[in-house]
């Protein structure tokens, strides 16, 4: 399967979103719910008609991007070198819009369901794959753990993203876990990120200066 093939199979979701839309349609409510408290409470509603674009047309309009990205990137010989991966994550996230789209539409038809647990769970699924995004991804100006000095340094990218990779799937994993626990299921996901953004920021730096510091005493010691 090439990248044509991949990318392919990810509008197909989105046309599947757009579907879906049309085929709700008659059944829905003029509001409908689009937002939910971490409760799991609706608290947002939207007019019917934009409600039902909105994710099929941010999904195109994401997809757009996602094609271009490997096209105008100022390092993007370096995207070519793990563009399998990229464009699966595309196919993956493409699916989880489809997914959260259908959940919104099967809530407001009246099945009830957790929305909140439901939304956590595509979510964690979706850092999964982010995490082995991340095990593959070279330097490039879009796609990664994107930092002053990982963009500085291939060496400093490449020690980040194997433990940002790790931590993504950690965090994937641990989301899970926490859909036992119910109200505070979204704490499960939300803390884990944001330790998994600062550790990662904070864990770059450090690298660079490590190596910026080695460097600095090597050329000391040739003098």
């Amino acid at each position: 399967m090439n990248s044509t093939h991949r990318f392919t199979a990810a509008a197909l979701f989105v046309v599947i979103s757009g579907a879906l839309s049309v085929i709700a349609a008659p059944e829905l409510p003029a509001q409908l719910v689009i937002h939910w408290n971490a409760a799991g409470q609706p608290d947002g509603t939207m007019a019917k008609t934009p409600a039902l674009a909105l994710i099929p047309v941010l999904s195109a309009a994401l997809l757009v991007l996602f094609a271009v990205i490997p096209r105008i990137g100022p390092l993007r010989e370096n995207i070519t070198s793990f563009r399998p991966v990229y464009d699966w994550f595309v196919v993956v996230f493409t699916a989880f819009m489809a997914t959260l789209h259908g959940g919104i539409l099967a809530f407001n038809l009246g099945y009830e369901f957790d929305f909140t647990l439901f939304v956590l769970a595509a979510v964690a699924l979706l850092f999964y794959y982010a995490g082995i995004l991340l095990s593959r991804a070279k330097r490039n100006w879009f796609i990664g753990i994107r930092t002053p000095w990982t963009l500085s340094s291939d060496e400093v990218w490449d020690q980040t993203h194997e433990l940002g990779s790790r931590l993504f799937k950690l965090t994937a994993v641990i989301a899970l876990i926490g859909l036992l626990f119910g109200e505070y299921a979204v704490y499960f996901l939300i803390i884990p990120a944001l330790l998994t953004a600062g550790v990662t920021l904070v864990y770059s730096y450090y690298l660079y200066e490590q190596i910026e510091s080695q460097s600095g005493s090597g050329s000391e010691s040739n003098l």
